[in-house]
């Protein structure tokens, strides 16, 4: 836990900083959209914090995973003067938003009321712990971490959209068209996965309401067929891969392989090691043949050796 705290911490705050100090001057239009999009941020996050608090339903922030994407990136079009590449990159994100929004969504996780809506489960595990199963150590890790952390997170990963306003390349080219159709090929292997563990649980819970016996795959209790045969989360894999792949527009548009943008992939990929890790904990407990699959199968890359 030590760990992964310090490796969040480095690359939230360290990284960025020497990033910004070594990397090229930003301009003053893009410290504009940079301190507008972080005050839009920090708005969001404490409406979601006493949102949470007040209904106790702190799944405010999963509600607006897929949604404030689109906030920063249309804004950031706006507040560029419509930049080509960043309408591009704004046209991906609305694609890849709405298809994750609509997936929480058949979930349960919207209501005509917003404050309502399914709470994540692991969030009820995460209660029982100690210090966070009291009132204030709930409160301070609802405040930082779901709702300031997971947004600044969420906000660092669209941020490759400034990066290409006055950039040197300021037209679409080939590379561009490759990024974005890798972008979309992620976003593909993503819908597979999700329906796929969808039509399981959705049959699964079928056999259990009808008071079916399970046989089978339904037996074992967690999919581990079709994409889930060659990887253990494959919607994780491919979420991370998208916003690693958005991060390359920056890339393609300044020339430089490394700047200070990338800092949300990389938050992205410390956040659902740890995330998978807290996740297959709990399915371990509940299903006998986790530890099985976790043997036989990787994490987000396939096993060239079992």
């Amino acid at each position: 836990m030590l760990r992964t705290a310090s490796i969040l911490l480095f690359t939230l705050l360290v990284l960025p900083l020497i990033a910004l100090r070594f990397d090229e001057p930003l301009t003053a239009q893009q410290w504009q959209m940079l301190q507008t999009s972080f005050y839009i941020m920090l708005s969001i996050a404490l409406l979601c914090f006493v949102v949470g608090e007040l209904t106790s339903n702190v799944s405010q922030t999963d509600k607006l995973w897929s949604i404030t994407p689109l906030i920063y990136t249309w804004y950031f079009a706006d507040a560029s003067n419509w930049n080509v590449r960043v309408i591009f990159m704004a046209l991906l994100v609305t694609v890849w938003g709405a298809r994750l929004t609509y997936n929480f969504g058949r979930k349960g996780g919207y209501s005509w009321k917003f404050w309502q809506g399914e709470e994540d489960y692991r969030w009820s595990v995460l209660r029982k712990r100690p210090f966070l199963n009291t009132r204030l150590g709930w409160m301070l890790f609802n405040l930082f971490f779901i709702c300031i952390y997971q947004h600044g997170l969420v906000w660092l990963f669209t941020l490759p959209a400034i990066m290409v306003v006055h950039a040197p390349v300021t037209e679409i080219g080939f590379l561009d068209t490759c990024i974005g159709a890798m972008f979309l090929g992620f976003v593909a292997i993503e819908t597979i996965a999700d329906q796929q563990q969808w039509n399981y649980q959705k049959e699964k819970y079928r056999r259990l309401k009808a008071g079916e016996k399970l046989e089978g795959e339904y037996a074992v209790g967690f999919i581990r067929t079709g994409l889930w045969s060659k990887v253990r989360h494959p919607n994780y894999a491919a979420e991370q891969a998208i916003w690693i792949t958005f991060y390359f527009f920056s890339v393609a548009a300044t020339g430089r392989w490394i700047n200070w943008s990338m800092a949300g992939c990389l938050l992205l990929v410390v956040l659902f090691q740890g995330s998978s890790n807290f996740s297959e904990a709990i399915s371990s407990e509940k299903y006998p043949l986790y530890k099985e699959y976790q043997k036989r199968v990787g994490r987000f890359f396939p096993k060239l050796f079992v």
